[in-house]
């Protein structure tokens, strides 16, 4: 399927079908991410919804932590803040 670019006020805008929108189960005002592949390839995907529970889960609880944590820890009051 062939595209055309078009101006929209100082912006570029790519103007999808609706039949592709709808195969995609897309639509406007959908927050979408865009990144292109190093042969030019563009991939364009949903912006997907972080739940912290799932973030939380990818962490390495072994892990050691990391060598700033003990500057932050170490740190000295140079204004107000409460301790």
């Amino acid at each position: 399927m062939e595209i055309v670019l078009r101006k929209y006020g100082n912006s570029t805008v790519a103007v999808l079908p609706p039949s592709v929108l709808r195969d995609l189960r897309l639509c406007a005002g959908q927050a979408m991410t865009l990144d292109t592949t190093d042969d030019g390839a563009i991939v364009l995907a949903r912006k997907r919804k972080y739940r912290l529970a799932d973030l939380i889960a990818q962490c390495d609880l072994a892990a050691a932590p990391p060598a700033d944590l003990g500057l932050w820890e170490s740190a000295k009051p140079v204004g107000q803040e409460v301790w």
